[in-house]
C-alpha cells in the first residue's frame, strides 16, 4: 500500500506526538517545532527531490519523513531523532506502508540529529537540507527581546529564508536575509556551523554542491 502524507496526518497518535513534542520544547525554552515547522520541512524535502529528478515516490517519502521527523521530542529532546524513528516504525507499519519504505523513512528520521546524523539515503539527505534550512523570525516564541538567548536572537534576525535548488547546475543554496543590527553574521555561524556542514554532506549525497548566501554575499 502506498501510504501518503494525508494518511499520516490523519493518524491521531502522530498528531498527538507533534502537538506534545512542541509543547514539551516550549516548556524548556526551545524555538517552535510544531505544525508550522513540520509542514514546511515536509514541503521543502519533497520539493528538493522533485526538482533534482528523483522519483515521485521518494519525494513522497521525504514529505512523510519531514512531517514526522520531530515526534521524538514528545519523549525527550536528547536523542529525539532515535526516539522518533522508534515511535514511527509501528505506526507506518500499521498504516500499511511497505517494510522497505518504513526502513527508509525511519532511517531518515533517525539521522537528522545535528551531532549524530548522516545522509544515509536520498530521503534522509532531503530531510537534513529541509530541516536545517528552517531559520526564521517566526520560530521565536519569546516575546521579550531583552531576554533572548543566542538561538532566539539568530532566528529573530532572519527575516527571509529560502532553499534554492538549481537543477541544471546541481547547486543547492540557502539564501538568508539577516538584520545585522539584531545579530551579526558571525553569531549565525557560531551556532549553525554544524548544520551547514550537515547540509553540505547531504547535498553531496544527492550529487550537488551546497552554498550559503547571506544578505546577497556568497559565504559558502
Amino acid at each position: 500500500m502506498k501510504v501518503t502524507l494525508a494518511d499520516v496526518k490523519a493518524n491521531p497518535l502522530i498528531d498527538a506526538y507533534i502537538r506534545k513534542a512542541d509543547e514539551h520544547l516550549a516548556a524548556i525554552g526551545f524555538t517552535e517545532h510544531g505544525y508550522r515547522h513540520v509542514e514546511l520541512v515536509a514541503s521543502i524535502a519533497k520539493n528538493v527531490l522533485r526538482r533534482l529528478g528523483f522519483s515521485q515516490r521518494e519525494a513522497e517519502l521525504a514529505e512523510i519523513a519531514g512531517y514526522t521527523h520531530d515526534i521524538g521530542n514528545a519523549v525527550s529532546r536528547i536523542g529525539h531523532e532515535t526516539a522518533g524513528a522508534v515511535l514511527l516504525a509501528p505506526i507506518l507499519t500499521q498504516l500499511g506502508m511497505e517494510p522497505d519504505e518504513v526502513a527508509i523513512v525511519c532511517g531518515a528520521v533517525g539521522n537528522h540529529g545535528e551531532t549524530t546524523g548522516n545522509p544515509v539515503n536520498n530521503v534522509s539527505a532531503a530531510l537534513i537540507l529541509a530541516d536545517k534550512s528552517d531559520v526564521h523570525r517566526t520560530r521565536v516564541r519569546n516575546p521579550d527581546a531583552a531576554t533572548f538567548d543566542i538561538h532566539d536572537r539568530v532566528n529573530y534576525a532572519v527575516v527571509h529564508s529560502f532553499l534554492n535548488v538549481d537543477s541544471p547546475s546541481r547547486k543547492i543554496t540557502l539564501e538568508l536575509t539577516i538584520e545585522t543590527e539584531i545579530c551579526p553574521v558571525m553569531d549565525y555561524f557560531e551556532i549553525f556551523l554544524t548544520r551547514m556542514l550537515m547540509c553540505r554532506r547531504a547535498a553531496e549525497f544527492l550529487g550537488c554542491t551546497f552554498h550559503l548566501n547571506i544578505n546577497g554575499a556568497a559565504l559558502l
